[in-house]
């Protein structure tokens, strides 16, 4: 397979770093990658793997204009290659790849989507989530198919995007690799010393981290410990709540990191407070640890992902005396971690990444079947192209 991913930049995101990831894995299966990078930076490059990066000289510095600019670039790029197929890595790219398929026509090749966020967004005030609405249908007539981080997603993605079930497929969420399952879960730490919170996120909108701040002050006891590890725009708004807070001694931002797993270990309970996700990969990576969560439903398939309360303890989004509630709940939890473990199984690159390619090979067998003149597109071919 020739198989051609864009990607803004290398800062640090879920989305973009399972996409690299299984990029790495394609390519160590003998598949033919390429990543057209926005632009060459961000505090994750010198962990990225080694692919193969295509990249265009800046006119000048596109931070502020990444869209516009990866969309520029990747079709320069498309128009001087062909790759079976694209893969876009989460809702991020959408803009992009629709772009593609209006600017290209059929010259575009087909384009596999990996829903990374919820369809359906209450954070939007109603005429805002009417004209989402719009968009996600827009998307559903325009892209080709689409993959669900979790069973739970498919009736969403079914119906918002008014898509029928051939061109969608569930395949779990790769954000673990395979040696992280390996490593089976240790003893939560005596909590006599005070509870350990721990939050892995980016500093962004989405995440709503300052709720995350307030709810912890209401149940904050003097030695209990939030630790809050990840980058981004909003580190200045959120130093500002927790000195407003008067957290500055019991909140701490470690900044980004790339191996979570050891903080898990020395933390009680993972918390999230975002307003909208997907599958969260620091989920899957908590669930591997053996660590209980407390997070807001902020996704079809978080009540499935902390098994109906077995896991972890929900509160609605926006809440933060419902989320306060969940993270008491959550520090009192003993659930099975050898059970968690086995769950979080389910969340392998191993596992993933084959699906991926069959899913791909199927959509590109499925896109050469017109020209060959068979007039119809067979809906479940997986022979490579």
């Amino acid at each position: 397979m020739r198989i051609c991913i864009p990607i803004h930049s290398f800062e640090p995101g879920g989305v973009e770093r399972v996409g690299l990831r299984l990029a790495e894995r394609w390519k160590a299966a003998g598949h033919e990658v390429t990543v057209v990078l926005g632009r060459p930076r961000g505090i994750a490059k010198a962990q990225a793997p080694r692919l193969d990066y295509r990249t265009r000289r800046e006119p000048f510095p596109t931070d502020g204009w990444e869209t516009p600019w990866l969309v520029w670039s990747l079709w320069r790029h498309l128009r001087e290659n062909r790759p079976d197929v694209i893969f876009c890595a989460g809702n991020t790219y959408t803009i992009v790849c629709v772009l593609m398929k209006l600017l290209l026509g059929k010259r575009c090749p087909p384009v596999l989507v990996k829903i990374s966020n919820d369809l359906v967004r209450s954070d939007y005030p109603a005429p805002m989530q009417a004209l989402y609405g719009v968009w996600v249908r827009i998307q559903g007539r325009v892209l080709d198919r689409f993959v669900a981080l979790a069973e739970p997603m498919l009736p969403q993605i079914l119906r918002e995007l008014n898509v029928t079930p051939e061109r969608a497929v569930a395949i779990p969420d790769p954000a673990l690799h395979d040696d992280e399952i390996a490593a089976p879960p240790v003893a939560r730490p005596d909590a006599a010393g005070g509870r350990r919170f721990l939050a892995v996120s980016r500093l962004a909108k989405q995440k709503n981290l300052p709720l995350m701040l307030d709810a912890f002050a209401r149940i904050a006891r003097p030695d209990d410990r939030l630790d809050i590890a990840g980058e981004g725009g909003q580190r200045a708004l959120i130093e500002r709540r927790i000195a407003e807070l008067g957290l500055g001694a019991s909140v701490t931002l470690l900044g980004h990191k790339e191996d979570v797993r050891p903080l898990l270990d020395g933390a009680h309970v993972l918390v999230m407070s975002s307003d909208y996700e997907g599958v969260p990969a620091v989920v899957a990576e908590a669930l591997a640890a053996g660590r209980p969560i407390a997070t807001t439903d902020c996704c079809v398939s978080m009540r499935w992902l902390v098994q109906d309360g077995r896991f972890g303890a929900l509160a609605p989004v926006r809440d933060a005396a419902a989320l306060a509630e969940a993270m008491s709940l959550a520090a009192e939890m003993t659930p099975d971690m050898a059970e968690m473990h086995r769950f979080s199984a389910l969340f392998t690159l191993g596992k993933a990444a084959p699906a991926y390619v069959a899913a791909m090979q199927a959509l590109a067998s499925d896109a050469l079947a017109p020209a060959n003149g068979t007039g119809r597109k067979p809906a479940n071919r997986t022979t490579p192209c």
